[in-house]
Parts: structure tokens; C-alpha cells; sequence
């Protein structure tokens, strides 16, 4: 698979982005297409086996040009005879912010404090229309009070609560016809049109019917309200992680050469030297020059755990300092903080479109269909039974409501706003929303080994002492020595101690033993380290312990340092790239959902070897070259295992990019990653296994919202059209407004319940 951006602002000048998205979509081997209208670009992903970039772009832009082809021309004479032909297609507007939707044209420009007011305003206007109809007045028999002109209360009222409230409704059908897509706007349009023009009809006594004047403004009262609700619904959820946005500081304080000073954040340049207090906002991405303090990345990584911040470590815009004091040298503002970088790939994967979303866009087109001829039917069933010609237009507008694709257009956007969102709370930032459908399906998982599985740092793995010797205390006095010593085994060394809280002795003359190791003295005492070679010079004395131990080492394919006193080895360090302590919980959860797990390293065999069998791997591809990372992805595909790669988006981005699925790990320090589908905030492997969770979690949502959704309409449209009237059970249009948001409301609130998912 391939993923490439053509441009298609050509495409655009005649039709909407919906369309044009399902033109490049229905071009055979792409899998799915997000169209970006500002940019007058769309981003494919592709079967490059299948066919060819400039291909794609040929076959839309040929399927583009037919449709947007006036269906006749329209012709006229000139002045010199010759046949004139006028088409000016008009450019459509902007696409919708409301992303959820898959930029759906329906709520282009919408927002939920316009369907709130609408929707009160309309209530308002309503209740007089129900309390002075005739029908409500005979059903609950009261009379409502009678005066000079309250007659003209429904016809007045109606046509107001249509015009104000109705308005966004057929505005909403016109684009959907106007780019050749009817769905929800244009069935709700045609109800209210008819039960609107029927009610006038008769007002001015053309006909001899009952007017729908109550019925039409209850409707289109009630569908306001249901837009309100799933708009609400479709904010929240992609608002949620605009909420952290909120969390950066409006100033910083800045210190300069003349003191500090308060200035906003947007004045902040890269270079400067902020101050951040205890409980402060970081006010921008940078580097700790000085200080010491705790930081909670929660909001940014999913980590809960503070993470210790000291001199040289980066710290991250809007996380939040904790007891100490920081003075950060800005590297990132604005656009560029990280916090920016995850914000819009969350919006890229919410705009994009994955196979669920195109099938649940042709059921909702198919069902519009279904819809439109079941109300014709209807009525001319009724009329051929000789029912009232008003009593039929009831059953028609019923019909058209009640089988509205509101919930199947809500089944898929909401559920990938709230995925989406969710994952990137925890640091499981979705770039592609294929990948993340697609994560449910996988059998194999690949981890590069250094840096994903190890820590792609030197640590001692084990270490063997001679008796009489702690293991705390020979580990102090050898980080002593390697402390004066750049070599990266003696980083690793010193790094091991500090990590286990071991103070680093101050270490007296130090110098290196060419070609053997290096000596020092610590607390009075002369010591040497180094390997075999140092022994051999020296002539030492090894107990038999530490040989095992070193031996046991050389077989892993790992090396051992020694500890050196007056001709005797005191211990022996193994020194390796250490396995993250995730590691072994992340493999473990992998095999438990019944994954197999494979590892891809350019070390030699025996290295591999002993990580994948400390960790339990299954299989190991060792002393693999990295442009060779790749055929090994396809070796596996060849097999038809459903293959997920694991690696630093560096080195591994050709592999990334050939596995059905490509995850970019430890991407905190750049969330631009390319390579891959999924992009992990930490270095955390743990994370893979919660990347399946997520992705059956919302599979099943996605497949329990669609089947609620198709499923309703095959007992609501035949009960809208009148099927149990025999036995006195009819639903007024109203009715069916409340049924259908009902519906609405349903695969609204089960997506929701997504959110209690555990990761």
C-alpha cells in the first residue's frame, strides 16, 4: 500500500469535496481518500500494485469532468445564429469544520449554538400552533380561547417556524442535489416542503383536506432540536482535545539581561529564556537550561506518573511544572509546539475516510433512495384504497422522516472522533484512520529491536561478585571509575548506578591502559577495569563464579567488564543494550490476544537470540541490513499474516511503510512522523496491545451503530407508511421526527460509552 496527496483543486471548481472523494474512491485499488479543500488536495491510499498515482488522477478527473457536465445544454440563438450553450458551475463552498461528519456538505457552517437557537425559537413559535389546532383541541378535548384572527395562528406561525427554522434544512438539500448526493437534508426538506405547500393549498381551499400546520411546525421543531443534540455530540468529541489548547499560559515570564518581564506567549521566540514556577503552565516546547522539577505530560502522553525533569531534558507547551523552578530555553511556539504537531494529526485522521465510513456513506445514499420510493408508494397506495388525499400526504411526510439517514450518517464519524481523541489522550496518536481499523485484524507484530524493544543504551544486564563483596558496592566503585571515561560502555555503567540510586564516588587518578582498559582510584584503593585482555596482562586470579558468569555472557553475545585489585578479579559487569522493563508486559499481552511476535535487529544471532528469548519472541530476523527491514515485512505478508511493524520512523520507515500497518514509536521528541499509520507519543511497547483494544473497541462500536441504524429503518418505514392501520395504530409525523432522533440519539449515546473503554 501507498499513500500519496494529488491535487484535485481542479475537481473542486464543480463539485463539493464529499463528491469528489467519492469519485477517487470508487477508482479501483484505492482504499481510502480524504479530501482537503482548503488545500484543493487529496491525500489516497493506495494498492500501488494495482495502479498508478497519475492513473488515479486521470480516472477522477475524467469521472470528475462527466459529472460535472450539465445534463443539457441549454440553447439559444445568437445574434449571428449560431447555437449559445451557458454552464457556469459554481465552486462549492468551504468544507465543513465540522469534520466528524467526513466533511459532509449537510452541516457545512453549522454549529450547535445555531441549531440551539433555531431550536428554541421554533418551540417558542410551536406551542401556539398545538394549543390552537383543531385536531390536538379535539384529541385532548379542551377548546382554546377564540378571538378576531386565531384562526391564522397555524398558517402565520407555521410558515414562520419553516421559513426560520427550515431554512437550514433546504439549504442542506441543495447542496446535497447540487453535488448529485441526496441523503438526510434532502428527505427532511422534501417532508416539510410537502406538509408546507399541501397545508397552503388547502388554507386557500384549493382542496378539501386538513391542514398540516401543527404537524409541520412540531417537525420541524424537532428535527432542530435532534441536529442540536448531534452536534453537541460530534463537538464534544473533537473538542476534547482542543481542550488542552486551554492549558497553555496567555504570558511567561521571560528573563532577559535586564530582569524579568511578562510577556504573552505569542511574543515568545525560539532562543528565549522563560521562567516557569511551581504549578505553571509551560508556556512553550524547550530545553531546561537550569533547575530541577517534576512535570505532569499526562495531557500530552497518557503517562499519569510525573516525569523528573533536570538540566539538558525537554520539556513540552502546556504540560504542567511541579514543585521546583525551571528556567527553559524556547525551541517551539505557536504551530510548532508538539501540542500543535498531535492536534492536527488527530484532525487529519478525523477528516480522513476509511472503508467503514464509505460503506456507511452508500447505505445512507442507497437508504435515501429506498426512502424517497417508499413514499411514493405509499401515498399512491393510499389514494388507490381511497384514503383522504390529506391522510395519505401524512403518511408520505411521515414516511420521508422517519426513514432519514441521520443515525447511519452519525454511526461512523462519531465513534472515529471519539477513537481518535481517546487514543490520542493516551498517547496513541492516529494519522491514518485505516491503520487503526485495520489494527483488529493483526496476527503478527514486528519490533525493531534496539530502541524499541531495548533501550538502544548501553546498562549492565548482570553482574557476578567474589565473596565478600556486595553487588551495590561494586557497582559504586566501578561507576567511580567509568565516570571520567566517554566510552559508551562506561556511560552505561555509570547510567546503571545512577538509576539505582547509587552515588558516583569522585574517582583520583584516572588514565587509560592502552588496548586493555582504564584504571582509577577510589576511597584510597587502586582499581583496574577492562576485558579479557586486561586479565591476561595482569596475570589475574578469576574465581570460577565470575568466568561462568563471563562465559554466559560471551554465549548472549554480550560483553564482560571486570573488576581488578592487586591481581584479582573482584566482578564481573555484562554490559548490553538493555531490555526495557516494558517490554516483557507488552510481548505478554501480545501473545495473550493470540498475536505472534517477531523481531528485526542488524545484530548478530546470538545477541538476538538471547533478547528474544528473555522476552519470549517467536521469530527472529537477525543481521538484517535496514534496507532490507522491508523485504523481511513482505517475506511475512507472502505467508498471509496480517503484519503490524514497530519501529523509530527513521531507519524502519521503508518497512513502515511496506507493513499492512506501520507504527512509529517514541515519537515525543517529532510528532511529524511520516512512516507511519500510528504514531506512539512514548517509548512505551506497552502501547501496542492497548492500539488492538482500541481498535476492536471502536470496531464494535462502528458495526453495533450501523446495524442500529440500517436495522431501525425496516420496521420504521412500514409502520410510518401506515401498515398497522387496520388496527388503529398511525404515527403523525411527529411522531416519526421523535422516533428518527430517537435513533439519532442512541448511536450518539453508545458511541459515547466508548470512552469507558480501558486501554
Amino acid at each position: 500500500m501507498k499513500t500519496s496527496v494529488i491535487e484535485v483543486g481542479d475537481l473542486l471548481t464543480a463539485l463539493s469535496p464529499d463528491e469528489v472523494g467519492k469519485r477517487i474512491g470508487e477508482v479501483p485499488g484505492v482504499e481510502s481518500v480524504s479530501v482537503d479543500h482548503a488545500a484543493e488536495s487529496a491525500t489516497v491510499h493506495y494498492d500501488e500494485t494495482l495502479i498508478g498515482v497519475d492513473e488515479i488522477k486521470s480516472l477522477a478527473q475524467r469521472s470528475g469532468r462527466a459529472a460535472a457536465a450539465p445534463p443539457a445544454a441549454s440553447t439559444g440563438k445568437g445574434h449571428e445564429g449560431h447555437a449559445t450553450t451557458e454552464a457556469s458551475p459554481a465552486k462549492s463552498g468551504p468544507a465543513s469544520s465540522h469534520s466528524g461528519h467526513g466533511s459532509h456538505d449537510k452541516h457545512e457552517g453549522h454549529s450547535p449554538a445555531m441549531f440551539r437557537d433555531r431550536f428554541w425559537l421554533s418551540l417558542v413559535l410551536t406551542v401556539p400552533v398545538v394549543i390552537w389546532s383543531t385536531h390536538i383541541q379535539e384529541l385532548l378535548g379542551y377548546r382554546a380561547p377564540a378571538f378576531p384572527g386565531s384562526d391564522w395562528i397555524g398558517p402565520v406561525l407555521s410558515t414562520a417556524v419553516f421559513v426560520y427554522g427550515g431554512l437550514v434544512f433546504l439549504q442542506g438539500a441543495w447542496r446535497e442535489l447540487r453535488s448529485r448526493l441526496p441523503g438526510m437534508m434532502t428527505l427532511i426538506s422534501l417532508a416539510i416542503a410537502v406538509a408546507f405547500l399541501f397545508s397552503w393549498v388547502v388554507q386557500l381551499g384549493l382542496i378539501e383536506a386538513v391542514a398540516l400546520w401543527w404537524e409541520l411546525a412540531t417537525l420541524v421543531t424537532i428535527m432542530l432540536l435532534g441536529h442540536w443534540i448531534e452536534m453537541r455530540s460530534i463537538n464534544q468529541a473533537e473538542g476534547a482535545l482542543k481542550e488542552l489548547a486551554k492549558l497553555l499560559p496567555d504570558t511567561a515570564t521571560r528573563i532577559t539581561d535586564g530582569g524579568e518581564e511578562k510577556v504573552a506567549v505569542s511574543a515568545l521566540r525560539n532562543g528565549d529564556l522563560v521562567l516557569v514556577r511551581p504549578g505553571e503552565s509551560v508556556p512553550a516546547d524547550g530545553v531546561v537550561r537550569k533547575g530541577e522539577s517534576d512535570v505532569n505530560e499526562a495531557m500530552i502522553t497518557g503517562e499519569s506518573r510525573p516525569v523528573r525533569k533536570r538540566e539538558s531534558d525537554e520539556v513540552i507547551a502546556a504540560t504542567i511544572n511541579g514543585e521546583g523552578s525551571l528556567r527553559v530555553e524556547v525551541t517551539g511556539t505557536g504551530e510548532k509546539t508538539k501540542l500543535s504537531g498531535i492536534m492536527r494529526l488527530v484532525a487529519d485522521a478525523q477528516k480522513s475516510k476509511s472503508r467503514a465510513q464509505h460503506l456507511a456513506d452508500r447505505a445512507a445514499r442507497l437508504l435515501t433512495v429506498v426512502a424517497i420510493a417508499a413514499a411514493v408508494i405509499t401515498i399512491l397506495v393510499w389514494q388507490s384504497l381511497g384514503a383522504d388525499i390529506d391522510f395519505s400526504v401524512v403518511r408520505m411526510v411521515t414516511v420521508l422522516v422517519i426513514a432519514c439517514p441521520h443515525a447511519l450518517g452519525l454511526a461512523v464519524p462519531l465513534v472515529v472522533a471519539i477513537s481518535t481523541t481517546l487514543g490520542a489522550r493516551n498517547g496513541l496518536l492516529v494519522r491514518d484512520r485505516r491503520g487503526l481499523e485495520e489494527a483488529r485484524n493483526l496476527d503478527t507484530v514486528i519490533f525493531d529491536k534496539t530502541g524499541t524493544l531495548t533501550l538502544g543504551e548501553f546498562r549492565v544486564v548482570a553482574m557476578s561478585v567474589a565473596e565478600g563483596l556486595a553487588e551495590d558496592e561494586a557497582l559504586r566503585i566501578a561507576s567511580g571509575i567509568e565516570s571520567e571515561s566517554e566510552h559508551p560502555i562506561a556511560r552505561g555503567i555509570v547510567k546503571t548506578a545512577e538509576d539505582k540510586g547509587i552515588d558516583v564516588p569522585a574517582a583520583d587518578g584516572f588514565r587509560a591502559i592502552t588496548g586493555k582498559g582504564v584504571a582509577a582510584t577510589i576511597d584510597g584503593a587502586e582499581y583496574h577495569m577492562g576485558g579479557p585482555a586486561l586479565l591476561k596482562a595482569e596475570n589475574a586470579q578469576v574465581p570460577q563464579a565470575l568466568l561462568e558468569a563471563a562465559g554466559a555472557a560471551a554465549d548472549r553475545g554480550q560483553a564482560a567488564i571486570y573488576l581488578v585489585r592487586d591481581g584479582k578479579a573482584l566482578a564481573v559487569y555484562t554490559v548490553a543494550d538493555a531490555i526495557r522493563e516494558e517490554s516483557r508486559e507488552a510481548i505478554a499481552a501480545l501473545h495473550e490476544r493470540g498475536i505472534e511476535v517477531a523481531m528485526l535487529t542488524g545484530d548478530a544471532q546470538a545477541v538476538a537470540d538471547a533478547v528474544a528469548k528473555e522476552l519470549g519472541i517467536d521469530t527472529v530476523f537477525a543481521e538484517v541490513l535496514p534496507e532490507d527491514k522491508a523485504s523481511k515485512v513482505r517475506e511475512l505478508q507472502a505467508q498471509g499474516k496480517k503484519v503490524a511493524m514497530i519501529g523509530d520512523g527513521v531507519n524502519d520507515a521503508p518497512a513502515l511503510a511496506t507493513a499492512d500497518i506501520g507504527i512509529a514509536i517514541g515519537a515525543g521528541a517529532d510528532v511529524a512522523v511520516e512512516a507511519g499509520h500510528i504514531v506512539l507519543v512514548r517509548s512505551d511497547p506497552r502501547d501496542i496491545p492497548r492500539i488492538i483494544t482500541l481498535s476492536r473497541a471502536t470496531y464494535r462500536k462502528m458495526v453495533q451503530n450501523l446495524w442500529w441504524a440500517a436495522g431501525y429503518n425496516i420496521f420504521a418505514i412500514p409502520l410510518a407508511a401506515g401498515i398497522l392501520a387496520p388496527w388503529g395504530i398511525l404515527l403523525t409525523p411527529a411522531v416519526g421526527a421523535v422516533l428518527m432522533s430517537a435513533s439519532t440519539i442512541v448511536v450518539a449515546i453508545n458511541a459515547q460509552l466508548l470512552k469507558r473503554a480501558r486501554l
